[in-house]
């Protein structure tokens, strides 16, 4: 990841001479290279800022599912609207179930129920809850004519519409509304995490650098691969439906990307001028060595990103995209934007000190990481084993993990899709509110008597299903007819004509709205949308959808794909690794590792968003479950970056046992050089990414949270202390290969990938 300190004894493979041409083409046209980057920022800065309206996707529909497939045929055979939203009115002490509330309620909607795409409108007639408070809720429920994400661009002009009467609140719900909220949220987020992360940022390099001038030079990079990311998307985006979690994650990981590569070559930089190099020469070097390492150190994390892809979901495509466009971005800007303004600053680079000289000096760091390494090498077995038993037992809350997909609740509480979900919870029964809908339709296309029946059998087998609270359709209305007088009133022209499906029922086909008598996240659910859907099916065509349908398909699309994703990051991390280091334990012990910093993350998650512990201190609303998208883009993302610190390390140590053959002090060696570099990088990762957990959407508050702990732990108690007491213990096996591997002969000579 690092500039490679201590590497010009070294021959310069191809690779490396073709890095050092790079740096010497930056220098010479660097006046050309600052003005493309120039004219690049100015522009994606217009557009950056349009980015997160054009979103209009959580990215969550499990698409082609059964749920999704059956949501469609509701529209197609019962007419039934693509979108509604949920007004909840709260009468703050006032009786809103009365006739005169209710009616003072539908007069206030007359300015929305005017607007073209308004199709109809009712009050919600689910039981309501024995307390207190339920009669002072009342819920609307609005049907649109509209697809949600045209919704999105009418939403100014709904909220304009919508005046609750005197002495009431109103909040709106519903999908329409939440995709609004975030869209609003994930605006404020950005502008958050950049006011928290940069400033402190900037004082961590401000300690590292001593100096004004190279400190800002990360940040620069920092902000210009993030706004070029963005203004990229916005073309995108204009084209393609995405996630609206894609901004948050490019600024969580451009930020802290862009500034960790920009620290790495500032960092050799200066160490060349201090070398006594001409700026020409120091700039390429540089190129060389620090632009080498941060080139592959993107392909590790592009690596890890790319393991989303494996979940046919919008949001891990989404977030795949916009990291692979930052880290591709960032990669760029420091190996092309960063070398044009070394090369201009030349000296001035040490410009502006505002802490004395001897505070960047490395002297005293670098006895620190020799103590620290010398340690590690006394004890390592007792290091060994209490460091793996800890970070074991952090993973412990792992077992009993539960995932469940987002909802109203990923928002704070000021937000108003908030605040409607959380009045209607609090006021009707939320099994009646979120049924599951079950489209039941003849395959003959027309109702007759056998049709009728096999209809009426269906039902029965579904009361019959363990867990089933109620069951309600059309049929409910003739109990007494037989299946000829049924399939007669199904025929008539008052149930088949267009748009009559908002009944229930419509040509061929009737709406069963089935009620769990678990709540729609619960496991019980799933076992009960499950057993449904394995019902005999009496010759019809069945499809179930609703809320907990949907909420199945998702978990099962990201739990069927977790061992893939899991298997693919492992042996593409473990290859790789493979053929930089030509051993076999080196990388085996590099993706254990990697696995128990991220267990260990996880871990803390859990206990923060499912168990409520520190919950209040971070400001967090503990759900009782962990959003089943967070572990896999903690694990995706932080591999990446983990690999990244292994390979700097690593490549370090293998360096100093090619030219000693002892591995105890390359070990030592690999350490006192590269310790102090990755705390650092890493610290500024964890400042950055750790922003998150003090912004609004609650998923992003777990991932900042878990990145933020999977590198803390990563860049100290593992790379700096289990790592090297495993090397210690392993001794010459560390470097073991079969003959295969080591096509060329020994290692002396040899010049690591990284």
């Amino acid at each position: 990841m690092n500039g490679m300190n201590g590497m010009n004894g070294m021959q310069p493979s191809a690779k490396s001479e073709l890095f050092m041409q790079w740096g010497y083409a930056m220098y010479r046209y660097r006046k050309r290279v600052l003005a493309v980057w120039i004219v690049l920022f100015a522009g994606a800065a217009i557009l950056a800022g349009q980015v997160p309206a054009l979103l209009k996707d959580d990215g969550f529909t499990p698409k082609g599912s059964e749920s999704d497939k059956g949501f469609h045929l509701l529209q197609e055979k019962l007419g039934v609207p693509p979108s509604s939203l949920q007004l909840v009115y709260d009468g703050d002490g006032k009786d809103l179930t009365t006739e005169k509330a209710k009616a003072s309620i539908a007069k206030s909607l007359e300015p929305l129920k005017s607007l073209p795409y308004v199709d109809t409108w009712a009050f919600v007639e689910s039981p309501r809850k024995e307390s207190a408070r339920a009669t002072e809720i009342q819920a609307v429920n609005v049907a649109l004519k509209l697809e949600v994400e045209k919704v999105l661009e009418k939403y100014g002009e709904i909220q304009a519409r919508l005046t609750p009467p005197p002495g009431m609140n109103v909040y709106m719900g519903g999908a329409p509304a939440l995709l609004a909220d975030m869209q609003k949220a994930s605006k404020n987020d950005i502008a958050k995490a950049e006011m928290i992360g940069l400033p402190i940022a900037l004082i961590v390099l401000l300690i590292i650098f001593g100096t004004l001038t190279a400190a800002l030079l990360p940040l620069i990079v920092g902000v210009a691969s993030l706004t070029a990311t963005l203004g990229i998307t916005y073309f995108i985006a204009r084209q393609v439906a995405l996630s609206n979690f894609l901004p948050n994650m490019v600024t969580m990981l451009g930020l802290a990307v862009g500034i960790d590569y920009a620290l790495f070559m500032v960092s050799r930089f200066r160490e060349e001028l201090r070398a006594g190099r001409e700026i020409p020469d120091a700039v390429a070097v540089t190129c060389r060595m620090a632009g080498r390492s941060i080139f592959f150190s993107g392909i590790a994390v592009l690596i890890g990103l790319c393991g989303m892809l494996f979940v046919d979901l919008s949001f891990f495509r989404s977030l795949c995209l916009g990291g692979i466009l930052v880290v591709t971005i960032s990669v760029l800007a420091a190996n092309t934007l960063l070398p044009a303004l070394l090369g201009m600053l030349g000296r001035h680079v040490n410009s502006l000190r505002v802490l004395p000289k001897a505070w960047s000096e490395r002297g005293t760091t670098r006895r620190f990481w020799e103590r620290t390494a010398y340690f590690v090498m006394r004890h390592p077995v007792v290091l060994a084993l209490v460091l793996t038993a800890a970070l074991t037992a952090m993973m412990l809350p792992i077992r009993g993990m539960q995932l469940s997909t987002p909802s109203g609740d990923v928002l704070p509480p000021q937000y108003g899709a908030r605040q409607a979900g959380d009045l209607a919870g609090e006021a009707f029964d939320e099994r009646e509110l979120n049924p599951l809908q079950v489209l039941a339709t003849a395959p003959e296309g027309a109702w007759d008597a056998a049709s009728v029946g096999r209809l009426r059998a269906y039902i029965a087998s579904v009361k019959a299903t363990g867990g089933v609270k109620g069951v309600r359709s059309v049929l409910d209305g003739f109990p007494g007819l037989s299946d000829e007088q049924a399939a007669s009133v199904l025929s008539e022209p008052s149930l088949s004509s267009p748009g009559a499906g908002k009944t229930g029922a419509a040509r061929d086909s009737v709406l069963i709205r089935v009620v769990p008598e678990s709540d729609p996240d619960d496991r019980a659910t799933d076992a009960l949308v499950r057993s449904l859907r394995g019902l005999e099916r009496q010759g019809l065509d069945v499809h179930m959808t609703g809320g907990p349908a949907y909420r199945l398909d998702m978990l099962d699309r990201i739990q069927d794909k977790l061992p893939v994703v899991i298997m693919f990051v492992l042996g593409v991390t473990f290859i790789v690794l493979l053929l930089a280091f030509r051993s076999l334990l080196l990388p085996l012990k590099a993706v254990l590792m990697n696995v128990l910093s991220l267990g260990a993350s996880i871990g803390a998650v859990v206990l923060v968003f499912q168990h409520g512990f520190l919950a209040e201190l971070m400001r967090v609303t503990s759900t009782g479950y962990v959003s089943a998208t967070v572990p896999i883009v903690i694990f995706c993302v932080v591999f990446g970056i983990s690999m990244d610190y292994e390979v700097f390390l690593i490549s370090r140590i293998a360096e100093e046992y090619d030219r000693t053959g002892d591995n105890e002090r390359s070990t030592a060696e690999g350490m006192m050089k590269t310790g102090s570099l990755i705390t650092s990088a890493a610290f500024i990762l964890i400042v950055v990414v750790g922003t998150f957990i003090f912004t609004d959407i609650e998923i992003m508050k777990a991932l900042g949270l878990g990145l933020a702990l999977a590198v803390l732990i990563d860049a100290t108690v593992v790379r700096v202390l289990l790592v090297p007491a495993l090397m210690k213990l392993l001794g010459r096996l560390n470097w073991w290969a079969p003959g295969w591997l080591r096509p060329h002969g020994p290692r002396e000579g040899s010049d690591p990938l990284l």
